[in-house]
């Protein structure tokens, strides 16, 4: 399921959403570092900041998730979509798999802003990829016959990893990686059911 083994060109034509998720992510991280916007213009304007999501400024809610602090914050979020995201986008189709994405991302951005102090500033997909995350234990805890043992194994073995790499990692939302994965894991009944019905 996660091992990927198509060419490039094969991967962009089977993924179409999951490619350019992660082109627009690489995109706004290289237009914040070269000299075209004023420095730091993206970051002002699209960081989760509670303080200004509460003075009414909404789309913090969601511009987090396409912008990351550093290279190596970029690289392991994109990472992460490339090899969770694939199956999903197969099993839901593009559009749905977007929304899914984008829903459980700004569901983790809701609850960082409600239950995180004011001054609380966050940034980075990794409430959406705990989503996609979510999804994959609704299957191995509803959906068992719909997939493989080995599978189920390794789809326990990436939670405990991301669970364990969330309390290792400094700076890290640790509520938005578990409201993440709690709104993946309630939300994949309507996307699956519906997935059941077409």
């Amino acid at each position: 399921m996660f091992i990927r083994t198509e060419s490039f060109r094969q991967y962009i034509s089977y993924y179409p959403l999951v490619t350019t998720l992660i082109a627009l992510t690489i995109f706004l991280f290289l237009l914040d570092l070269l000299p075209i916007l004023p420095e730091g213009f993206l970051f002002e304007k699209g960081l989760g900041i509670n303080l200004y999501i509460s003075s009414g400024e909404w789309w913090r809610l969601i511009t987090p998730i396409f912008l990351h602090s550093s290279f190596s914050h970029l690289l392991f979020n994109c990472f992460a979509l490339a090899i969770f995201g694939p199956p999903l986008e197969r099993l839901l189709g593009s559009l749905k798999f977007t929304f899914f994405f984008l829903i459980t991302g700004i569901l983790a951005n809701i609850t960082t802003f409600i239950l995180l102090p004011p001054t609380y500033i966050h940034v980075g997909a990794s409430g959406a990829i705990f989503g996609l995350l979510g999804f994959y234990l609704y299957l191995v805890l509803f959906q068992k016959d719909h997939l493989p043992k080995q599978e189920v194994k390794t789809i326990y073995t990436l939670i405990c990893v991301g669970v364990l790499m969330t309390f290792i990692q400094p700076k890290v939302n640790i509520t938005g990686h578990f409201s993440g994965l709690l709104a993946g894991l309630l939300l994949a009944s309507l996307f699956f059911r519906n997935k059941l019905k077409r």
